[in-house]
């Protein structure tokens, strides 16, 4: 199973709550509070996304962190590599592949290809397009209802 780890999903949803509050500083805790992720968590996983340059970290008593980019100018590609490092299905995926059946193996250029194609999917979504369809909600304001139910007559 092709799967991105718990990490990467969880920097997903840092990033979503920054994206959802554009120019807005929030720090760890905030996010931590938001995401429902523990404190240790968010800073373990802000740590990459800065060094990537996802995200900017502001000191001081408003300190805290900010997309570095419009959301729509930040590609999952992105979050996946600042996480992960580069992209690789397969062993013989990444340019600098260690595997011994290279020379023999007649299913490298097709794994090459469909990294390339999942690279390139990745390219294509912008954290802008997997934001909440309801914005997430603030401390000052209470989640929009999901209920479909209607009211007792």
């Amino acid at each position: 199973m092709l799967r991105v780890t718990k990490l990467t999903d969880y920097a997903t949803v840092v990033l979503t709550v920054l994206a959802a509050r554009p120019g807005e500083v929030l720090s760890a805790t905030e996010l931590a509070e938001f995401t429902g992720l523990e404190p240790p968590t968010v800073s373990k996983v802000l740590k990459p996304l800065a060094q990537a340059g996802l995200v900017e970290g502001l000191r001081g008593v408003r300190g805290g962190y900010r997309l570095t980019r419009p959301s729509i100018e930040i590609s999952l590609f992105e979050v996946v590599e600042a996480m992960e490092g580069p992209l690789a299905l397969t062993e013989c995926s990444h340019d600098h592949h260690q595997c011994g059946m290279a020379p023999k193996c007649g299913a490298r250029s097709s794994w090459r290809l469909i990294n390339d194609v999942v690279s390139e999917a990745l390219r294509d979504v912008s954290l802008a397009q997997i934001l909440p369809l309801f914005p997430l909600s603030t401390k000052n304001s209470a989640a929009p209802s999901l209920s479909t139910s209607s009211p007792d007559p």
